[in-house]
């Protein structure tokens, strides 16, 4: 085996894959957790963990040097970085190579080639690897500008040279538009930055996002393992990630696997690496970036190849040597992260506990790569990913389709997530026909976020029926652990003395409450919504779907029920149903809402502005919090006395913690 011990310097998912591979092969591991991570499944899983400090990263995950010396003192002879928090930085990776250390990664000169953008740039293309035309000069003369612009070619982007967040940028089409466009964007360069220096660039439209997985080894050999396509995002960040790419051939395949191999060799790169390129719709490609680093979206290239990238990791860090023969491909591969997150309010990250977790099992085409378990904690302090699901299929229709069963199967309760959010883009046609750009889902994020229609009757119907049907086998079940499990009266079949039954049943969906007034007689149904009446029969558990025969069509969904929701999925979209008292007064409904001040995001008590007993009107100011850099005042919901206070001035709240008390009213 390379090592006998190793440490993981990184959390969440990617030390439990490190720790798994580290596993089977035999190594013994050692994590690092902060004061938010003591129960973290990581820590769980290690041989042995280590505290480093205090949740914030900073104060933990970012301490190099207090990891470090976790690793000498547990006596590994290791460090994974993992990706983020330290994975990236050169100055660790010496550090650990200092202390007398294997750090599993490249080279921090390796790291520094890349830190520069414009060095990197210049970089690659004396490498012979292809970079966007532009011009990066210091003569800043109009004229000069004006004819390097003409010779790159339009359209073209004016960016300032010392800028960022969009400010000094334009997009120029026609040379008879450069210098007006040049002059606005020094002006607001020159006011923003205080400098007026402008690089220019070829603007390439409807770009698409292509990454080659590199690998080198300490002997001078750089390989490639194929590509991922990454182009749906939403503000820069990947959403759905896969191998092969749809849109390459197979001549532009095998260029952009060269250069990357080029790119490699160029910084001498050792260890695991993405090549990242920008690519037109002609097939033109261009370097953007090296990621110095295994990626999250590593899974994907591991389905289509069979290899353990986390294996090779350590196997070339150990000074092995990587294989000669190409890595064949097969079949093909998509990721998409489960993130606690709330699309319908601009994807605000979210926290708290995991209340419910049900993910699909894993199989040879379904893999869950994931760091939490039902009952964890989402933290304020790190990134809000719940889980990995990745799919292989034998082709990408049925990889897709594949992706979207194996959704369904998912559900999250606690922190909100973007399960629907990920079921509606993989059905759009864009994504289907394989045509999303980069700035598609900035552009038309509203076609895929689009308010969903209110539950049919039938849907209502079939809702109601698996309420009925897993009260029945919770009384059965109860029945069977008492004293007389052979008592008909334990039956819970639906026979009544003198007649049919009959029960009301109140669900919730949104905020829209719905009555489902049933009358059944032995395992048959009337269904009373509104004016529509629904005769159901033969309805029964198959797997995990609910079966049944509705006004004489057999129908079968997806069902998860419990005694507070009930979730279905048509195939298409799930709805979720909360359970409600059947004879709960209308005036009662969100009462407890009503009492209660809570959270809307996590964040910091900057200022209380009342006290325990003081009496408030409906929407008087109660407390200050500080949230994703802005102050929001929390107001009271109605008129009425503070009973308690559940947080003070400098708290750190998650969201949606209670942190007022009304009064009852009475």
């Amino acid at each position: 085996m390379p090592f006998s011990t190793v440490l993981i310097s990184n959390r969440g998912e990617i030390a439990c894959r490190v720790i798994r591979t580290c596993r089977r092969l035999g190594i013994r591991t050692i994590a690092v957790y902060s004061d938010a991570d003591a129960d973290a499944q990581h820590a769980r899983l290690a041989d042995l963990a280590v505290p480093i400090g205090g949740s914030a990263p900073r104060d933990s995950y970012l301490r190099g040097d207090v990891i470090i010396a976790a690793a000498l003192a547990s006596g590994a002879q290791a460090i994974h970085p993992g990706y983020g928090f330290l994975s990236e930085n050169a100055d660790f990776a010496d550090a650990v190579t200092a202390a007398g250390l294997v750090f599993i990664g490249p080279s921090g000169a390796s790291m520094r080639k890349m830190g520069s953008k414009a060095g990197a740039k210049d970089l690659m293309a004396a490498a012979n690897v292809p970079v966007v035309p532009g011009y990066t000069g210091e003569d800043q003369d109009a004229a000069r500008l004006q004819r390097e612009a003409d010779r790159i070619g339009y359209p073209l982007m004016i960016k300032a040279a010392h800028g960022g967040g969009g400010k000094g940028m334009r997009i120029v089409r026609t040379s008879s538009e450069f210098a007006a466009a040049l002059q606005s964007c020094q002006r607001e360069a020159a006011n923003a930055f205080g400098r007026d220096r402008v690089l220019l660039e070829r603007y390439v439209e409807t770009p698409r996002h292509i990454e080659i997985q590199i690998f080198g080894d300490r002997h001078g050999q750089v390989i490639h393992l194929g590509e991922r396509e990454c182009s749906a995002q939403r503000r820069y960040q990947k959403v759905i990630e896969e191998s092969p790419s749809p849109f390459l051939t197979s001549e532009t395949r095998a260029a952009m696997g060269a250069a990357a191999v080029a790119a490699g060799k160029a910084i001498d790169y050792v260890n695991a690496g993405t090549v990242e390129f920008i690519v037109g719709p002609a097939g033109d490609f261009y370097f953007m970036e090296i990621n110095t680093r295994l990626q999250v979206e590593h899974p994907v290239t591991e389905m289509v190849t069979g290899l353990d990238l986390v294996e090779w990791q350590l196997r070339v860090a150990a000074g092995q040597t990587l294989p000669r023969a190409s890595v064949a491909h097969e079949g093909h591969a998509i990721e998409v992260r489960l993130y606690a997150e709330d699309p319908d309010a601009g994807f605000l990250p979210g926290s708290g506990r995991i209340q419910r977790l049900r993910l699909p099992a894993q199989t040879d085409g379904v893999r869950i790569d994931s760091g939490v378990i039902e009952g964890d904690v989402v933290s304020v302090f790190y990134d809000p990913m719940i889980a990995k699901l990745i799919v292989h299929a034998a082709d990408r229709p049925q990889a897709l389709a594949r992706l979207g069963d194996a959704l369904a199967e998912c559900r999250i309760e606690g922190p909100k997530s973007n399960i629907e959010f990920l079921e509606a883009l993989i059905r759009h046609p864009k994504v289907i026909d394989a045509s999303i750009d980069t700035g598609y889902l900035d552009r038309h994020l509203d076609q895929v976020l689009q308010t969903p229609p209110a539950p049919s009757s039938e849907l209502l119907a079939a809702a109601a029926i698996a309420c009925v049907l897993a009260d029945r086998d919770a009384v059965h079940a109860e029945a069977l652990d008492g004293a007389e499990p052979d008592s008909p009266w334990t039956l819970a079949d639906s026979w009544r003395l003198g007649g049919a039954g009959h029960r009301l049943l109140v669900l919730r969906e949104r905020e829209q409450h719905h009555e489902v007034q049933l009358r059944s007689s032995q395992a048959q149904y009337q269904i009373q919504i509104g004016e529509t009446l629904h005769e159901v029969r033969d309805a029964c558990w198959v797997a995990n779907r609910l079966s049944l025969r509705l006004d004489g069509q057999l129908l079968a969904l997806r069902c998860q029920v419990d005694t507070t929701h009930v979730q279905l999925h048509d195939g298409q979209r799930r709805w979720r149903f909360e359970r409600l008292p059947a004879f709960q007064f209308e005036g009662q409904l969100g009462r407890e809402d009503s009492d209660r001040v809570k959270a809307p995001m996590p964040g910091r008590i900057v200022l209380l502005r009342v006290q325990v007993g003081d009496s408030v009107a409906e929407g008087d100011e109660l407390m200050v919090m500080e949230a994703m850099k802005m102050e929001l005042t929390l107001r009271a919901p109605r008129a009425g006395v503070v009973e308690s206070l559940q947080a003070q001035a400098g708290d750190f709240v998650e969201a949606d913690a209670v942190l007022i008390k009304l009064e009852p009213v009475t």
